[in-house]
C-alpha cells in the first residue's frame, strides 16, 4: 500500500543532504589524491616517496574534510536556529501581523486571498510555528542542515576515494606511473558520476562530463607543478 510518506521518501531529493556530501567527498578524494601522487611521482625515481605523499595527504584530507563539512553546515544550523528563534518571538510578540504574513505568503503562490487567509488559520491552529519555519523561512525536513551526517559522509566518502588512487600507486608500474595514475583516476571518476547520477537520478552523459574534465585539469596542473618544479627524489 502507497502512503504519502513512503511517497515522498521516493523522490530523489530527499537523498540531497547526504548525497551532496558524500559525492563531493568521494570526488575530493580521489582527485586531491592522485593529483598529489602524480605531481609527486613527476618529481620522483622512486615509489616510496609516492606513497608517503598519498598515505599523509589521504588522512589529512579525510580529517580536513569532515571537519570542514561539519563546521560549515553547524554554522547553517545556528543560522536556522536564530532565525526560528526570532520566529518564535514574533508570534507570542504579534500573532496577527504573522498571521497576515502567513495569509500572504499563500496570496502571493496563486491562492485567493479568502482561500490563503482560511489557510493561514487552520495552519496555525494546528501548529503556527512549524507553518512559519516551513512557508516564511522555508526550512523544511529536506533542506535541514544535519552537521554530523554530513562530516561522516564527507569524511567516509574522501577515505574511500583516495584509497583508489593509492591502491594504484601500490600496484603501477612504477615507470610511467603518472600516465596510469591519470588512467585509473579517470575511470575511478566515471564510476562515481555513473553513481552519482542514478543516486539523484540526473543525467549520467553530463556526470560524467562534467567530472572527468575537472579531474584531468587538475591532474594536469599538478603533473605541471611536479615537472617544473620537482626535484628529482
Amino acid at each position: 500500500m502507497i502512503t504519502i510518506d513512503n511517497y515522498l521518501d521516493s523522490h530523489y531529493i530527499h537523498r540531497s543532504n547526504w548525497l551532496r556530501a558524500a559525492v563531493l567527498g568521494a570526488n575530493d578524494g580521489i582527485i586531491s589524491i592522485s593529483s598529489l601522487a602524480i605531481g609527486v611521482a613527476a618529481a620522483s625515481t622512486a615509489r616510496e616517496p609516492i606513497i608517503l605523499a598519498t598515505v599523509a595527504g589521504l588522512v589529512a584530507g579525510a580529517l580536513s574534510m569532515a571537519a570542514g563539512e561539519y563546521v560549515s553546515v553547524s554554522s547553517q544550523t545556528d543560522t536556522e536556529k536564530a532565525d526560528i528563534e526570532r520566529e518564535t518571538r514574533e508570534l507570542k510578540e504579534m500573532p496577527e501581523d504573522e498571521l497576515k504574513i502567513l495569509a500572504q505568503i499563500y496570496e502571493r503562490r496563486g491562492l485567493q486571498k479568502e482561500t490563503a487567509m482560511k489557510v493561514a488559520v487552520e495552519l496555525t491552529a494546528k501548529d503556527a510555528l512549524a507553518a512559519h519555519v516551513r512557508d516564511e523561512l522555508g526550512i523544511n525536513e529536506i533542506s535541514q542542515a544535519k552537521p554530523i551526517q554530513a562530516a561522516l559522509a564527507s569524511g567516509t566518502s574522501f577515505t574511500i576515494g583516495g584509497v583508489l588512487p593509492l591502491l594504484a600507486i601500490l600496484f603501477a608500474p612504477l615507470k610511467g606511473i603518472e600516465y596510469w595514475l591519470y588512467g585509473f583516476t579517470i575511470i575511478f571518476l566515471i564510476a562515481l558520476g555513473i553513481v552519482a547520477a542514478k543516486t539523484g537520478g540526473s543525467s549520467i552523459k553530463k556526470a560524467i562530463i562534467r567530472i572527468t574534465v575537472w579531474g584531468t585539469l587538475a591532474m594536469g596542473i599538478s603533473a605541471g607543478v611536479g615537472y617544473i618544479f620537482g626535484i628529482k627524489l
